[in-house]
This record gives structure tokens, C-alpha cells and sequence, in this order.
């Protein structure tokens, strides 16, 4: 089998990359991993040569092209389905890509306002409009998830469904958004993954700083 190669932008800021990445890293995938720094305010040329969209993450495998977080899971989940990536019962399944195109497609406030910075020493700023609505949103899909399932993940193991939300979990613990017992629990589990203190480490120690990707 040809080699799978993730291309991603900046640890501590891309969470889109984040995603895919996290996925992979889980289960065991093996992967080429290639980083290409962000260069603001222009963007860096070199992602359109990556991808026609001109954005990180991209997957190329052999002749394959695949970009955007969720179709390269999906992709990476059909190569390997014996990783596992969505819950094995056709409901869960059915759940876990629904609240995984909900993450992709919405929640636009607190993407907006609490952009994902891992470095950012942990305090609160001013939410505007929608933020509180999407927190509270993402806490019942948790809270519903895990009581069904028994957690300590959305759907009792990790699945692609929790490396959807990883960057969520982020911006909560970094801009102290949350206070809820069952959420801080499920951050918890998320945040001592082994894969999420891979991503963690790297980007604590990288030294780009972005201007539009802080606060």
C-alpha cells in the first residue's frame, strides 16, 4: 500500500489539522506527517500545492488526493476498517457522523471568538452573541452521548466522533468556558489520551506566533 502522508498547518493553532491528525494517531494508523507552517496574512503558496483548496489538512495517498478533516477520516476509514474509527453499531454510527458534520458545519461563534491556541495561559474573554448557545449545544451532545454509551468517550471507545471535538475540548480548558462536572470528565479523558499529549507537546513547543490565530 502506498504511503499515507497528512500534510498540516501549525500544532498550536491548525485544529482542523488537529482532527484528522488525532484520528489517525489513535488507532494506530501509520502516516507521513509533513508540516507546513502558516505565514500570515498572505498564507503559505505552498498549500495550493497540496490541495485545491489551498488549505490544510490534506491527505495524499499514492495518486489519492483527499482534503477537508472529516472526508480524509472517512477515507482513512474505509483503507482500515478493522481500526475501527466510527462505532461498530449502525445507530452509533449514524450518530457519530451526525454530530461530526454538526461540528464541521457549525458552532461558527465559538470557532470565531476562541480560536484554538494551546499555548494561551488559561482565562476567560468576553463572549459575543452565539458563543453561549454553542457551549451549551456541545455539552448536551457529550452529556447524551456518554450517558448512553458509558463513556469515558462519546461512544465508549475513541472514535473519529471524539477527534472531531478535540479542538473543542481545547478552547474550553483554555478560555475556561465550562463547569460542569460530567463535561470537565469528558475533557478529562480526551486530554490524557495519548495522542492528544503528542499533538499538546509539539505545539506547546513551537515558536511561530500568529497574529490572527490569537484571541
Amino acid at each position: 500500500m502506498d504511503k499515507l502522508i497528512l500534510y498540516i498547518g501549525n500544532k498550536n493553532y491548525s485544529s482542523w489539522s488537529f482532527r484528522p491528525w488525532m484520528a489517525l494517531t489513535a488507532v494506530g494508523i501509520d502516516f507521513e506527517e509533513v508540516l507546513i507552517p502558516f505565514d500570515f496574512p498572505a498564507g503559505n503558496p505552498k498549500f495550493k500545492g497540496i490541495s485545491p483548496t489551498g488549505r490544510v489538512p490534506a491527505l495524499h495517498h499514492g495518486e489519492v488526493r483527499v482534503w477537508e478533516s472529516l472526508a480524509i477520516i472517512e477515507y482513512v476509514a474505509e483503507l482500515f476498517p478493522d481500526k475501527s474509527l466510527w462505532p461498530r453499531a449502525v445507530a452509533d454510527r449514524a450518530v457519530a457522523r451526525s454530530i461530526s458534520m454538526e461540528m464541521l458545519s457549525g458552532f461558527r461563534a465559538l470557532r470565531s471568538a476562541c480560536p484554538m491556541d494551546m499555548r494561551r495561559p488559561k482565562g476567560k474573554i468576553a463572549l459575543p452573541d452565539g458563543v453561549t448557545e454553542d457551549i451549551a449545544r456541545i455539552e448536551t451532545i457529550w452529556r447524551e452521548c456518554r450517558k448512553k454509551s458509558g463513556g469515558p468517550f462519546l461512544f465508549g471507545q475513541f472514535s473519529a466522533a471524539d477527534a472531531m471535538f478535540a479542538p473543542v475540548v481545547s478552547r474550553f480548558e483554555v478560555y475556561d468556558l465550562v463547569t460542569d462536572s460530567d463535561t470537565l470528565d469528558y475533557m478529562a479523558a480526551v486530554k490524557a489520551h495519548p495522542a492528544w499529549l503528542k499533538w499538546q507537546q509539539a505545539a506547546l513547543a513551537e515558536t511561530w506566533i500568529v497574529p490572527e490565530g490569537e484571541a
